[in-house]
């Protein structure tokens, strides 16, 4: 049962865990991006910008979302799209080794941040993977690789 005592924890993933997942969701479709000769605009979060280096912002409401866009790619195919599109979940499963790995060989120590960040990433590889259409300009990352695979539909904003 979930009580007040309980709070402190919610709070710690809500605010530090799950954003952090949804960072490095998000920096795999950009690393992808850059790998394939794209340029990218990457967001942290949603509301008014806070703070702004480059191509990155960050906004007030840190939590809650994050993006990138990324312009035309100089390897331009539906494969690289694909794998674009694929990278934060690449990113998410890299991450569950990493740290997966560290936790078997005694490096970091068993602990809640650890157990959520992994549980959080396998959150984000399943649903982002999902191929569903949540609107009509924007779909899930599932969906964007099934479209550039079988109709070679390119969407710029991985999600």
């Amino acid at each position: 049962m979930f009580g007040f005592s309980d709070m402190p924890k919610f709070l710690f993933s809500f605010l530090l865990v799950l954003p952090l997942v949804s960072l490095i969701h998000q920096l795999g479709h950009s690393i992808m991006a850059i790998l394939f000769g794209g340029r990218v605009d990457f967001t942290i979060g949603k509301g008014k910008t806070i703070f702004k280096w480059k191509k990155v912002k960050l906004k007030s409401v840190y939590f809650l979302d994050s993006f990138c866009v990324y312009e035309k790619l100089k390897y331009d195919n539906r494969f690289t799209h694909s794998f674009v599109y694929a990278g934060g979940a690449i990113a998410n499963l890299a991450s569950i080794f990493l740290v997966n790995s560290l936790l078997m060989v005694g490096i970091i120590p068993t602990n809640l941040f650890f157990y959520q960040f992994v549980y959080f990433s396998v959150y984000y590889i399943a649903f982002s993977l999902l191929p569903i259409k949540y609107t009509e300009t924007t779909s899930s990352d599932g969906r964007a690789i099934y479209d550039a695979l079988r109709y070679g539909k390119i969407t710029c904003n991985p999600d």
